[in-house]
């Protein structure tokens, strides 16, 4: 069998221009199955991917800026594949996340608008994430409304989630907030799901950091 001669900068050359592999999608289903990686340097993201195959920077692309329509990140200028937050902070949780959904979703997803909320898979109730702002930052105000055995446990363990998944950090009793205290709508929204469903979120993360080990392969050296 023939060895396919690899074009392009090794793992080695990526990381230093790069900087480290902060998530790695080892399976893109909606092209050819290569792997992508989201690698951070300052307070740059940079999506990569080591596969030569035809159009394969079209797809890069297309991730990049699903990261910018789901996640509200501002593309780098005169890049094809980088983005940051305007606000400086790197949300290095939270976009873990994020990579995974602009891969995961079909190309032309886009994400919804209106109203912040989503309907708790654990009982009845609807979850929403009401942004306001006091003293010059940004809150969110998470509520309920429906039917549940017990509420108030509910709330608390959905405000665990955002703690835990979004590094937010919870200001009152119903009222959380980003660390770098600006309005990430797009965020909060990406977060909701996994914020209502904090035990099986801890699975997938588990299989995933047995899946993250810092090969050749996790930094997405993959020409598949």
């Amino acid at each position: 069998m023939a060895l396919i001669q690899f074009e392009g900068p090794g793992p080695s050359e990526v990381i230093s221009r790069y900087g480290k592999c902060l998530e790695l999608i080892p399976l893109d289903k909606h092209f050819d199955d290569i792997s992508v990686g989201l690698y951070l340097k300052e307070s740059i993201f940079t999506v990569w991917t080591f596969s030569n195959k035809p159009n394969v920077s079209e797809r890069i692309k297309g991730i990049r800026n699903q990261l910018v329509s789901i996640g509200g990140m501002s593309e780098i200028p005169g890049t094809d594949n980088q983005a940051r937050f305007e606000c400086g902070s790197l949300h290095e949780r939270p976009v873990k996340f994020l990579l995974n959904q602009s891969v995961g979703k079909a190309p032309d997803f886009a994400p919804p608008s209106g109203d912040i909320e989503i309907k708790d898979s654990k009982s009845d109730l609807m979850i929403n994430a009401a942004p306001f702002q006091r003293e010059g930052s940004w809150f969110y105000r998470i509520t309920t409304s429906g039917n549940a055995k017990n509420p108030s446990m509910r709330l608390r363990m959905i405000m665990a989630g955002f703690s835990r998944y979004g590094e937010m950090d919870k200001v009152g009793d119903d009222e959380v907030a980003f660390e770098c205290r600006n309005k990430h709508d797009g965020l909060m929204r990406l977060l909701m799901p996994y914020s209502r469903n904090i035990s099986s979120v801890e699975t997938m993360m588990a299989a995933e950091d047995m899946r993250g080990q810092m090969t050749t392969s996790t930094l997405g050296f993959s020409q598949t």
